[in-house]
């Protein structure tokens, strides 16, 4: 594993252009449960359909809000791990380094990334329903309790009900954001892919567009994927103890 390492060290050390591809397993060493893992305690009776879709908000407002409050509660008592503060770290010594996340935290932020591009939007980003989905800005409500209805707030703009910035099932990605990531795998030279499954589409397709266009695919996990497949590398490890190795000094 160690000379692994040194190698996916010198290819990051030679990029001009490096991105680092987050999943769901680099916030779980943070404590921040993944989006089914949340389905816990009083939240277990409910399945995702009932919580994370377009139809469901409609729906049941109250219950799907205080569902996404109790989930951004938890991702803010989270502190960010040694793995982003290592992504950070890798954006100050490469300039040109992209970071593109799955995650609907803001540890990256946290850590110190400037501008992650957040592929599936973000708990700490919510937008009214209405016709301008105006960017929605609120203090944060008291801890709420799980497992109990929270009435959404509404809109300033526009007073159209506020929901969660996030993709929800049955949604496309954000536009830009997909493309922003899917034109910066194309032109980098190395794309580090760390705590992914590799089978969220379209999501899991940023790592296999790096690879065809003759990018350095280096894999960050403890368990074996289907981006085995097209890593030049494949490092068996968790981001906090895999990628300050990477780090150039």
């Amino acid at each position: 594993m160690t000379g692994a390492i040194e190698a996916a060290a010198a290819l990051v050390a030679g990029a001009h252009s490096v991105v680092v591809f987050t999943g769901a397993g680099m916030s779980a060493e943070s404590g921040v449960p993944t989006f089914r893992d949340d389905l816990t305690g009083l939240w277990a009776r409910f399945d995702a359909e009932r919580l994370a879709t377009p139809e469901a908000f409609h729906a049941d407002p109250d219950l799907v809000w205080g569902w996404y409050e109790w989930r951004r509660s938890r991702a803010r008592r989270a502190e960010p791990n040694a793995g982003h503060r290592a992504v950070a770290a890798l954006e100050a010594a490469v300039p040109g380094t992209t970071v593109v996340t799955q995650n609907v935290d803001d540890l990256h932020e946290r850590a110190g990334s400037a501008a992650p591009n957040h592929l599936h939007g973000s708990l700490f980003a919510p937008r009214c329903i209405g016709a301008g989905a105006h960017p929605a800005v609120f203090p944060d409500a008291e801890e709420p309790q799980e497992g109990r209805r929270l009435a959404p707030p509404r809109c300033d703009a526009c007073g159209a009900l506020v929901r969660p910035g996030v993709v929800w099932f049955g949604e496309a990605l954000p536009e830009e954001a997909l493309r922003a990531a899917v034109a910066a795998a194309a032109s980098c030279d190395v794309l580090l892919t760390v705590g992914t499954s590799g089978v969220v589409y379209p999501a899991a397709e940023i790592p296999r567009i790096a690879a065809r266009a003759g990018a350095a695919v280096v894999q960050v996990n403890p368990d074996p994927t289907p981006l085995d497949a097209v890593s030049t590398l494949n490092l068996r490890g968790t981001a906090a103890t895999i990628l300050p190795a990477l780090v150039p000094v």
